[in-house]
């Protein structure tokens, strides 16, 4: 199935941070899912600036779900449920 969210909503468009109130561009996906609720084979996304970042993957792995955040052009078709890597710091 891969990812659930389209980060361009328009053609040529900047994707923006997903944080509330954020508008600065995103340079990250937090890819993620409920394992409760979603097939093993659904990731969805959040875009993420720099700031931000650490901020919602955080606060999806809180909740136990597993993340995978990746630079703002690298796909994700499935997520680890063991796992909770950020690209860059081994997390």
């Amino acid at each position: 199935m891969g990812a659930t969210f389209d980060l361009f909503t328009e053609p040529g468009a900047t994707p923006v941070c997903s944080r509330a109130g954020c508008s600065s561009t995103a340079a990250w996906r937090v890819n993620w899912r409920n394992p409760r609720i979603h097939a093993a084979d659904r990731v969805k996304i959040w875009a993420a600036c720099d700031d931000h970042r650490g901020f919602l993957a955080d606060y999806l792995r809180s909740r136990s779900f597993p993340v995978r955040v990746t630079g703002i052009d690298e796909d994700v078709d499935d997520l680890d449920d063991t796992a909770a890597r950020v690209a860059g710091d081994g997390r």
